[in-house]
């Protein structure tokens, strides 16, 4: 008698029938005949459900055909894809939803396999990780809750001068206030750009910036520079980063990263015509180009000025009538109990008050933040790190 060949349906049909007899568990059934428990529960499955027929082969193709880019769609993907080469599929396609909202849009897959067919991709190198820190002091609920401020790294324009964008943004809405090359990176250079700012946009409640000239100073109380004691005087928050955590900043740092690849490579040819650039591409920035961590919406659309003018004049503050009140003389030192206390040159020519605590301590104040305490012996300056005093001038 001949050998008869086995098929893949005998096998099937065999295990269903020992499936059936339940003679043996399931697993050793499985077992048996070389499948997982969760191959032979799905065979079991099939069979209740269509017999026989449910153990053929089904078809592994997909049920539903891809998105095809038509020729007009293609025209406009190219069309974006020519005017802004930095932006991939995802940026595109909320772009083209935003214009032309009737229409119906590939996936963003469909469109990124159409722009890698015309060679217009480029895969971004990975990126390392960043380990957990602690947040900034400010997190922005609403627009002017909290403004960024830092320099884009330096590169020279086609004539081989020095150019070092200040930026300006607001963490709320991603809107670019500033967006300026300085000559310098002085208290001297940037507060003009600052000034027109606060005079178009308002005041914002507070400043997120790195811990480096001009924003910051390693010496004197609070690490505070002439640039952060006028955000004091205009109650405006010098919300300083951890050092070494840029990570702190990070919307700002990946639109340093976008303004690199859209305006310095390669730079213009004169300083003139690389400033020319930044202003269209803040323009741009602010209200063509969706940003996908507000919805794919525009900074424009999120961002109002602040309701805080700034002000052309600063009042001198009046503290309340228990302070002792003193001007810091100019290298920064202060005359208190027969003893000169340095605070920091920061301060030449300002008023603080002193108050006594009910410990004993005095603590410095300038207008209506706490800058440090002066031990019992009034003596020894123990920083405690800047606060709001919650006093009120007047």
């Amino acid at each position: 008698m001949p050998f008869t060949e086995k098929t893949v349906m005998d096998d099937r049909l065999c295990f269903i029938s020992a499936c059936l007899r339940a003679a043996e568990p399931m697993s050793r059934i499985c077992s048996h005949y070389g499948i997982s428990r969760k191959t032979g529960y799905k065979w079991l499955s099939r069979y209740r459900a269509d017999g026989v027929a449910g153990l053929e082969e089904r078809s592994r193709a997909p049920k539903t055909v891809g998105s095809r880019i038509d020729e007009e769609q293609s025209e406009k993907i190219l069309a974006l894809k020519s005017s802004h080469r930095t932006w991939g599929p995802r940026k595109i396609l909320a772009k083209l939803a935003r214009d032309y909202p009737e229409r119906q849009w590939p996936a963003v897959s469909t469109v990124g396999d159409f722009l890698s067919r015309h060679d217009l991709t480029s895969p971004r190198q990975g990126r390392r990780a960043s380990p957990a820190s602690s947040g900034p002091i400010i997190e922005a609920v609403s627009a002017n809750d909290s403004w960024s401020a830092d320099f884009k790294g330096w590169f020279r324009t086609g004539d081989g001068v020095r150019c070092e964008p200040l930026t300006i943004s607001d963490n709320y809405s991603r809107f670019l206030l500033v967006c300026h090359a300085v000559p310098r990176l002085t208290d001297e250079d940037i507060r003009p750009l600052f000034i027109d700012c606060f005079r178009q946009y308002g005041l914002p409640t507070a400043l997120r910036t790195d811990n480096g000239a001009p924003f910051a100073h390693h010496f004197g109380l609070g690490g505070l520079s002439r640039f952060s004691v006028w955000l004091l005087k205009l109650d405006v928050w010098p919300d300083r980063i951890t050092p070494g955590c840029p990570t702190q900043n990070g919307r700002h740092e990946r639109m340093h990263r976008t303004l690199a690849e859209d305006t310095a490579q390669p730079p213009a040819d004169t300083l003139a015509l690389q400033q020319e650039r930044l202003d269209q591409w803040r323009r741009i920035y602010n209200t063509e180009r969706p940003h996908q961590g507000i919805g794919d919406k525009y900074p424009a659309d999120l961002f109002s000025p602040s309701p805080r003018a700034y002000p052309e004049i600063i009042r001198p503050w009046d503290y309340p009538v228990d302070h002792l009140v003193l001007k810091v003389k100019r290298k920064g030192y202060i005359d208190f109990g027969g003893e000169a206390i340095y605070l920091s040159e920061a301060f030449n020519g300002e008023h603080v008050g002193i108050a006594t605590m009910d410990d004993g301590r005095s603590v410095i104040r300038f207008r209506g933040f706490d800058l440090a305490y002066i031990d019992q012996g009034g003596k020894k300056v123990c920083c405690s790190g800047l606060a709001r005093s919650g006093q009120t001038g007047t």
